[in-house]
């Protein structure tokens, strides 16, 4: 039976518990519960702190996880990202009173507040900047305010926090983090148990990515509309009761579905319609 980590609260906790319903998987019904199985899938799930997946995933207990990029990287853990999710996106970023400081180089010397020990130190390290790190569990952005540290290191999604206490982020970002699978690094990349869970997760993402598209067409605009609509490796085309019309299906970008519409009505495409994917293999 797999044995998966699942972040038990936090931003991760409700989109992740979604995508796996999404993927077929059993999920629990109270936030009271720290493990459920889910025998159909032969699978058994327990709901973790966020930041301690990697480390129960890399001490081989758990076979997979699910937590942060930062997270991951934070605890030094001996596991590896084998699949981002697409959410919980968020950038890491330094911080300070304007004037401070505009890159990582004018860090030397200074004292750095943060929740991300991991991170920002081994980040100062590789940019061979030799600056103290303040361990602080959260609201750092108070750290330089009652004089904990000069500058800070933080999550950064809109910057008001920031803003309203007084300060602007300098230099270039730390790391860009997401939602991520993870395992145990030097684990077995082909189980294929492991195989089939990341296979239905990706299911789920390609079926959030893309919409079907249906429409009919006349034969003589059928390359015209092909072109607008190349599906993944082609597009199905079914010859119409009337003469000369054709049916085509494909697979095209959610994102660009609109426009899409758009430019086959233009060249005479007709009932035109679109459909949600809920699943699919590639």
């Amino acid at each position: 039976m797999l044995r998966i980590a699942v972040p038990n609260k936090g931003s991760l906790s409700g989109p992740a518990a979604e995508m796996l319903h999404e993927a077929g998987y059993q999920q629990r019904r109270e936030s009271k519960e720290l493990r459920i199985v889910d025998p159909e899938n032969e699978v058994e799930f327990f709901y973790l702190r966020p930041r301690d997946i990697a480390i129960y995933v890399s001490s081989g207990r758990l076979d997979i996880g699910i937590t942060g990029r930062d997270l991951l990287i934070d605890s030094g853990a001996d596991a590896e990202e084998i699949l981002p999710l697409g959410f919980a996106r968020s950038t890491f970023r330094f911080a300070a009173k304007p004037g401070t400081a505009n890159g990582i180089e004018d860090l030397k010397g200074k004292t750095v507040a943060t929740s991300y020990e991991g991170i920002v130190a081994g980040h100062l390290a590789d940019s061979g900047v030799d600056a103290s790190v303040v361990h602080l569990d959260g609201a750092v952005e108070t750290a330089i305010e009652l004089g904990v540290a000069e500058v800070i290191a933080d999550v950064v999604e809109t910057g008001t926090s920031l803003r309203n206490a007084g300060l602007e982020v300098f230099g270039e970002p730390i790391m860009k983090s997401e939602a991520i699978v993870v395992r145990r690094t030097g684990a077995d990349a082909e189980d294929p148990k492991v195989q089939q869970f990341l296979r239905r997760l990706q299911g789920v993402l390609v079926a959030r990515t893309y919409v079907m598209m249906d429409y009919d067409c006349r034969v003589e605009q059928l390359e015209k509309a092909v072109a607008l609509t190349p599906g993944l490796e082609s597009p199905t085309v079914s010859p119409l009761h009337n003469e000369g019309w054709v049916a085509v299906r494909a697979m095209v970008p959610a994102k660009e579905a609109q426009r899409i519409m758009d430019d086959l009505y233009a060249i005479g495409a007709r009932a035109i319609l679109t459909t949600a994917i809920h699943a699919c293999r590639l």
